[in-house]
């Protein structure tokens, strides 16, 4: 019995990490960890509106340097609003008790975000914002509703209204979000904030596993050593076994 628990355990898992991401439809990200110009862009997005709240406490300052292709100065000049030493890592003034009592519960760190959520899941959660009075801050989120958070980007995107269709359910009509219709525009275009997103998630992603492309590069040489070893292997079987009938 205790076979047959842990197995379907084991096949309930990917459903499990699915619902875990919110539902409806999420939009590719399509983002590349190779891509620094994308990395710094992301960055500078992430300090300027996310670090304010959020934190990245398992992130340091000068490890994000040298991996974003940037120099200590550079980062102390740009990046760094928030630490004194480039050594420190990202963390935020606002204590939890205040984040608490200001958004109902204290803001999440986001260093780990990216692998618990997804990229696909942090894109679409970031551009699909709309106006809903009905919520503290007005408004809410498709793929996250009734979020706590405020659409902190809204200068960049500009303000959406939900578009309703009507569908049955269960012999019943309702309304449902078909979807999202721009009002007020920001100071980007939907394309040039679609690319931002692009660069946020991407650095977001990053953060995340720092060292994943190592990881990856390892991976790939470790696989090719135990190929050639196998070969290596089977011949030396073969030398060994060749007089025993």
């Amino acid at each position: 019995m205790n076979r047959r628990l842990v197995t379907l355990l084991f096949l309930l898992l990917p459903a499990l990490a699915g619902a875990t991401s919110g539902g409806g439809h999420l939009d590719k990200a399509n983002i590349d960890l190779t891509n620094k110009q994308s990395l710094q862009k992301g960055a500078k997005l992430f300090v300027n509106y996310c670090l304010s709240c959020h934190s990245a406490a398992y992130q340091r300052y000068n490890r994000m340097g040298s991996d974003l292709g940037l120099t200590e100065q550079q980062v102390i000049d740009n990046l760094m609003f928030a630490a004194q030493k480039i050594g420190e890592p990202m963390t935020v003034a606002m204590s939890r008790q205040n984040g608490k009592n200001w958004f109902g519960a204290p803001p999440p760190d986001l260093t780990l975000v990216s692998r618990s959520r997804g990229p696909d899941w942090l894109y679409t959660y970031l551009r699909t914002f709309y106006l809903d009075e009905s919520r503290p801050f007005g408004v809410n989120n498709l793929v996250f509703p009734s979020v706590g958070m405020p659409h902190v980007l809204w200068e960049l995107q500009g303000w959406q209204k939900p578009v309703y269709k009507t569908v049955e359910h269960e012999g019943k009509e309702r309304q449902v979000i078909d979807h999202l219709e721009l009002v007020e525009p920001g100071t980007m275009t939907p394309a040039e904030y679609d690319k931002a997103i692009t660069n946020l998630v991407n650095f977001m992603t990053y953060m995340g596993e720092p060292v994943k492309l190592e990881r990856q590069a390892l991976g790939i040489k470790v696989l090719l050593f135990l190929l050639v070893l196998l070969v290596i292997t089977y011949l030396l079987k073969k030398e060994y076994w060749k007089d025993v009938h």
